[in-house]
C-alpha cells in the first residue's frame, strides 16, 4: 500500500506510526514510534516527535521544535519555530523519570509561539495565543493572549489570530472576520 503523505529523505519515522493524509515531513525530522499523526499536518526541519505523541489535523509544527511523550494537540495547533514541550517537573540525568511524564493538552486552534516553553502538566486552552519567548507554568484559558516569563496574560484573541478589544458592556468584534465576542465572568465566548 502507497503512503499519502510525503516525508524527505532525510526524516526518520519509527514503526508503529500512524500518519494522516496529506501530512509533510520535512528534513532531518523524526518522528519516533506509535505517534498518531493527522492528516495535513506539516513538519519543518530539525523536529523531534517522541513516543506516543499524538496531534490533530491541520497541525503546523515550525522548525527546531521537540515535541515530548505525554503531549496531546488537537486539531490546528500551531508550534511556532524552536518552541519546547517538557514532560517531568524535576527532572535529573541520574534519576529516571519514565514512569512519571506528564501529559499536556493544547486544545483546537491554539498557537504557541517561537521560543516558548510549555512545562508539562497543563492545559492551553482553545485558542489561546502564546507570544513568543513565553514560559507557561499554569493553564492557559481559551482565547488567551499569554506573554512573559513567568507568562500572564495580557488580553484576548480571536479565532483569526487579532486582538480584541472589549466594550463597556462586554463585547469585542474581531477586525480581520468580523466576528463578535462576548467577555462574561472572565470567559469569551464567540456569538455564533
Amino acid at each position: 500500500m502507497q503512503k499519502e503523505y510525503f516525508a524527505h529523505e532525510t526524516a526518520i519515522i519509527d514503526e508503529g506510526c500512524k500518519i494522516g493524509k496529506g501530512t509533510k515531513i520535512w528534513h532531518f525530522t523524526h518522528i519516533m514510534s506509535n505517534c498518531t499523526i493527522g492528516e495535513n499536518c506539516n513538519f519543518g526541519q530539525n523536529v523531534v516527535v517522541s513516543p506516543e505523541v499524538i496531534l490533530g489535523k491541520n497541525v503546523k509544527v515550525q522548525n527546531n521544535v521537540s515535541i515530548y511523550t505525554g503531549v496531546i494537540c488537537e486539531d490546528d495547533v500551531f508550534l511556532g519555530p524552536s518552541m519546547v514541550f517538557t514532560n517531568v517537573t524535576n527532572p535529573r540525568s541520574a534519576v529516571n523519570r519514565k514512569s512519571e511524564y506528564s501529559r499536556t493538552l493544547v486544545k483546537h486552534g491554539a498557537t504557541i509561539g517561537a521560543n516558548a516553553t510549555i512545562v508539562c502538566g497543563h492545559e492551553i486552552g482553545e485558542f489561546a495565543f502564546i507570544g513568543a519567548g513565553a514560559v507557561v507554568a499554569k493553564n492557559v484559558p481559551p482565547y488567551a493572549l499569554i506573554v512573559g516569563n513567568p507568562a500572564h496574560q495580557i488580553g484576548w484573541m480571536s479565532e483569526f489570530g487579532q486582538r480584541l478589544f472589549f466594550d463597556n458592556e462586554g463585547f469585542a468584534v474581531c477586525s480581520e472576520s468580523n466576528e463578535m465576542y462576548k467577555l462574561e465572568n472572565g470567559k469569551v465566548l464567540k456569538i455564533d
